[in-house]
């Protein structure tokens, strides 16, 4: 069945529960299977694992809903393109009508070209390249692209003033840094922004010291990071052994850096980054999700849990838009899905989205900074500098009015005793005055 444009809300209470206008719940679709992908081990484990907890969440609150029943087959590619076609090929025998994945951009390419020729729907959580898309009417994504973050990244350096002379350090082995940087780039030249450092690495690199050297003697106050969280966590390392401490701004891979076994998050502490999801925010559907996840997972979730939760959602209602029952093979469902995805918006905890032909989403992405060991939403750390500043402020205006009043107390009690002692004197002197007289008086007589 074909709707025009559909608002789909995710509201969730004690139970996640999606609200759908004209939407048909298609009661009798069966098991639906869907496959992810992903690294579960490796240096990329953290996405892996974020995003599939995120997924086996919302799964489970799905299949409590009734109707449409989930199947779930996750597979790790350990972020390495061969392994993530084997994953792929893993779940085309197993019968998987849709994909979730691929997490990162690289294997996400690899797979995409099978899925296109296989025609199998894919949704990735977190592969933000736009090679992911390109050419490939089967691919969607639900994050923002990399073009997307290096322009948003430049305009929220250049609207909140965090540096005045930029180094950038990025992967040029690596896509998504690569793209994230050229946009940057070409979005600072618009902007003014000074950029004076540009280094890179490869996928190989483990000493920093050559990149942090050349930002630090170019005299750069902030230090734009395009990349994953690994590199970025021994560059934070590296620059703590140098005294070196600007401004550090990421983007959404280095989301997972508070995780990585044996770093010291204290040296992440004050660094920002753009994702779309904060923990802290306070509405409904994120304080709700965050404490589903803290419950059965023991952890905060970042913004790829928040991804993997809200594909769940995204296909739930793309499969009620477009009636996909569990007899239809892989093909049928992708040329269903390609058609609902246009019709569909989505209220998740990664922000309202929509999709364009291309694949790509459309929402807006936050800041967020590190502050004691969490991630807080930037405009709320901002919100509370100003509110401690404002608070010092007060208790100066207040040290310095007590300030005042003492030295007006003691500047009255000096005139008043000086005034006493002056009126002493003259009574004295006046006593002294007449007795002088009347002993003169009394020796005339």
């Amino acid at each position: 069945m074909k709707f025009a444009k559909t608002l789909v809300a995710m509201v969730l209470a004690l139970a996640m529960v999606l609200t759908m206008s004209s939407v048909a719940m298609a009661e009798d679709a069966g098991t639906i299977k869907i496959g992810l992908i992903g690294p579960m081990t490796g240096a990329a484990a953290s996405y892996g694992t974020s995003v599939r907890q995120g997924v086996e969440l919302a799964v489970e609150e799905v299949n409590g809903l009734g109707g449409v029943q989930i199947e779930l087959n996750a597979q790790d590619d350990e972020h390495d393109q061969e392994l993530s076609i084997n994953a792929y090929n893993t779940l085309w025998d197993w019968g998987a009508q849709m994909i979730i994945g691929c997490v990162t951009t690289g294997p996400c390419v690899a797979v995409g070209a099978e899925a296109y020729n296989d025609r199998m729907f894919m949704l990735t959580p977190s592969a933000s390249s736009t090679d992911v898309i390109a050419d490939k009417d089967n691919v969607y994504q639900l994050c923002f692209t990399d073009p997307a973050q290096g322009s948003a990244s430049a305009q929220y350096i250049s609207e909140h003033g965090l540096g005045t002379k930029i180094a950038v350090i990025y992967n040029n082995a690596d896509a998504y840094s690569t793209g994230i940087y050229q946009t940057f780039e070409a979005a600072a030249a618009e902007l003014g922004l000074e950029i004076v450092s540009v280094t890179t690495f490869t996928d190989d690199t483990t000493d920093f010291s050559v990149q942090v050297t050349e930002a630090r003697e170019a005299g750069a106050d902030l230090v734009f990071l395009p990349i994953y969280y690994t590199p970025a966590s021994m560059i934070l390392q590296q620059a703590n052994s140098m005294d070196y401490a600007p401004v550090f701004f990421g983007v959404d891979g280095m989301d997972g850096i508070l995780n990585i076994e044996g770093f010291d998050t204290s040296l992440a502490e004050g660094v920002m980054l753009l994702t779309p999801f904060s923990a802290d925010a306070t509405d409904d559907l994120t304080v709700n999700f965050v404490t589903k996840y803290e419950e059965a997972y023991g952890a905060t979730p970042d913004q790829f849990a928040a991804d993997g939760y809200d594909c769940v959602y995204t296909l739930y209602a793309a499969i009620n838009e477009a009636g996909i029952t569990a007899d239809m093979s892989a093909e049928e469902c992708c040329d269903l899905l390609i058609a609902a995805m246009q019709n569909i918006e989505i209220t998740g905890v990664t922000g309202t989205m929509t999709w364009s032909a291309t694949g790509e989403v459309t929402k807006t992405p936050t800041a967020v900074r590190i502050e004691n060991g969490v991630y807080v939403g930037a405009d709320v750390a901002e919100e509370a500098a100003t509110d401690e500043a404002a608070a010092d402020e007060v208790a100066t205006e207040e040290a310095a009015t007590d300030e005042a009043a003492a030295d007006e107390a003691a500047t009255d009690e000096a005139v008043t005793d000086e005034a006493a002692a002056d009126e002493a004197a003259t009574e004295e002197a006046a006593a002294d005055e007449a007795a002088t007289d009347e002993a003169a008086t009394e020796e005339a007589a």
